[in-house]
């Protein structure tokens, strides 16, 4: 069973991986940047890089024993 800070980090990371993936995605889909002076391309792919790594994040603090 997990501990309390494990389930608490976990769904901390979910929620912020999730904003942070459907955010991106609204942006590039209306075509506005992702980040203010930089590439389009080069911010979305970062963006949705660390989204993905706090996904992972957030189902490893849930799933761990």
């Amino acid at each position: 069973m997990e501990s309390g800070p494990a389930i608490f980090a976990g769904v901390v990371f979910a929620l912020f991986g999730g904003a942070l993936l459907g955010w991106t995605g609204t942006r590039v889909r209306r075509g506005e940047p992702v980040a203010q002076g930089v590439g389009q391309v080069a911010s979305a792919t970062l963006a949705s890089l660390v989204a993905v790594v706090a996904l992972v994040l957030g189902a490893y603090c849930l799933t761990r024993p």
